[in-house]
């Protein structure tokens, strides 16, 4: 993974030269939990100026560094880092909570939140992320081993969510899934064990065969149910 990182780092400072202010790991990878087989490397690059020519000398440095398996690093100027957080408050959030200065000036750490859309982006993503995983599994559901990586790949996204919704109601919450889904029990209610066993299948911790993924889908959907009308609760 470092060695990755330094050569993504060495090929954008070759490709904008100062133009290039500033290169951010954020995400789990920041945070030491890592996972090569699910988990990406999450890169915010941050330039003086974003014009053709810029999109342009970055074409190259995308393609490989999706080719090997992570989505493109987002493009920011400083500004548009510190107008938007009010747009993306739960990036924002979670980039100035993890986050790893690979190059430049950390533009991130004293971010001010704006929370005024916080509550109504963590609803929209929980039910975005539930709609389009019922919309994925219906394509998956005969072939078990696709539903149980489709699930496995998913429950990370949906811990992420979970955490920014113990924090709309006042939970000091963790960053270690685990400890998400055991803090989202005790303020929600929710029955943790499909997240438990897909956490688990993740860290091959259990077999693919001892998994039954159907009747863990159903367990699992009603679950994140469970947290969206928690959200949709709290005061509008």
């Amino acid at each position: 993974m470092e060695r990755l990182l330094a050569q993504l780092v060495e090929r954008l400072k070759k490709a904008y030269g100062d133009r290039l202010e500033s290169v951010i790991l954020y995400g789990s990878a920041a945070a030491g939990d890592h996972h090569a087989k699910y988990s990406d490397l999450n890169v915010v690059c941050v330039l003086a100026q974003i014009t053709p020519r810029e999109l342009a000398e970055s074409t190259a440095i995308l393609t490989w560094w999706r080719e090997k398996g992570n989505p493109s690093p987002l493009l920011l100027t400083a500004e548009e880092v510190r107008d938007s957080t009010d747009c993306f408050p739960i990036e924002f959030h979670d980039i100035r909570e993890r986050h790893r200065v690979l190059y430049g000036e950390d533009v991130v750490a004293g971010l001010e939140i704006d929370r005024s859309f916080y509550r109504a982006q963590v609803e929209h993503d929980l039910r975005a992320k539930l709609l389009r995983l019922r919309q994925r599994a219906a394509g998956v559901l005969g072939d078990k081993a696709l539903l149980r990586t489709l699930l496995a790949e998913s429950v990370s996204t949906f811990a992420v969510l979970f955490r920014h919704a113990l924090l709309l109601h006042g939970v000091e919450a963790r960053f270690e899934r685990r400890e998400v889904i055991e803090q989202a029990r005790q303020r929600f209610g929710i029955d943790p064990a499909p997240f438990l066993k897909l956490l688990d299948l993740r860290e091959e911790k259990v077999k693919p065969r001892d998994i039954e993924p159907v009747p863990l889908l159903a367990g699992y959907m009603n679950q994140i149910q469970t947290v969206i009308d928690a959200v949709d609760r709290l005061e509008k």
